[in-house]
């Protein structure tokens, strides 16, 4: 039996998102018998446990900060314990919100123009919202630069500019970003393999945290996405560029805006969600893959120093 140990949970705000994963993932292994798994968090005591149930790999299902930064990555290379996603540097690159910009800049991907803004005593209200005026243009897009799952996102007119400000001051540093409107289009890499694209139509402003994890928020999946095959090419490519680039491997999910017949890519996660209401599954399962297939995958593809 191939021993895998599955990490989930941890210390991020997508805590309930990871154990979530977890559950749907392991029920999923335990159907075939041929697994052991062990499920732990990444306790103070997580090392200790490793050690003593010496896995073939690490299941790592960890969401947001220390699961998929780097941080967690670090410790399982130190272990020298094979472990799914992507390696230190991939993690902690995509996770950073205005380094992978720099990088998609960089490479000519299109990607929304942004602010990066740092709180400090004594903010001059006043002096931020003409500076963001002027290089962005209302709305903007406020987000926290290194969560995930959409976690403290808030769309801003001048108007509550600064009450949605003042609700990010937890997160010491942030991006404001240019609002882009038009069709919000998730694309997923598999490997070496384009797995495909998912179009989302929220009911509510946009595909946030409630959006993507509530199936009381009726947040319409479209598959096939209506688009040309021109464009259908474009996307895919993008997205297998832009995994490249962070030297991602296992799977990856980019964001994309389709505005103006331009793909502006928002952001790329290393380790998407796997649940009921998740995208990659969706996507692979429309590939005629399903859901056991795409796990073994993932987990084929668990590998070090990488």
């Amino acid at each position: 039996m191939k021993k895998i140990l599955t990490l989930a949970g941890g210390y991020s705000n997508e805590r309930e998102i990871s154990l979530i994963t977890a559950k749907s993932v392991i029920k999923e292994l335990k159907k075939d018998r041929k697994y052991n798994i062990l499920l732990i968090e990444p306790d103070g005591n997580f090392v200790k446990k490793l050690r003593k149930f010496r896995p073939d790999l690490v299941l790592n299902l960890l969401h947001g900060r220390y699961g998929e930064d780097g941080y967690i990555q670090t410790i399982l290379e130190s272990e020298r314990i094979k472990y799914t996603h992507s390696g230190v540097l991939s993690s902690s690159l995509a996770i950073d919100k205005e380094i992978s910009k720099k990088i998609f800049v960089k490479n000519k991907i299109l990607t929304p123009p942004y602010i990066k803004f740092i709180f400090k005593n004594n903010i001059n209200f006043k002096n931020i919202t003409k500076i963001v005026d002027q290089k962005l243009k209302f709305p903007v897009v406020l987000k926290p630069i290194n969560e995930g799952s959409s976690v403290g996102v808030h769309i801003s007119n001048k108007k509550n500019f600064r009450k949605n400000l003042l609700k990010l001051e937890k997160f010491k540093e942030i991006l404001i970003e240019k609002y882009i409107p038009g069709r919000e289009i998730q694309a997923a890499i598999l490997g070496k393999k384009k797995l495909g694209i998912i179009e989302l139509k929220p009911k509510r402003k946009f595909y946030d945290y409630k959006a993507k994890y509530s199936a009381s928020a009726k947040t319409k999946h479209i598959i096939p996405v209506k688009i040309s095959q021109k464009n259908f090419n474009k996307v895919n490519a993008i997205a297998m560029k832009a995994h490249k680039l962070l030297k991602c491997r296992g799977v990856s999910r980019s964001d994309f805006r389709f505005y103006n017949n331009k793909f502006y890519l928002l952001e790329l996660n290393t380790q998407p969600g796997m649940t009921s209401l998740s995208l990659v599954p969706e996507i692979a399962k429309y590939r005629n893959i399903n859901f056991i297939k795409l796990i073994e995958e993932i987990i084929k593809d668990a590998s070090i120093n990488k």
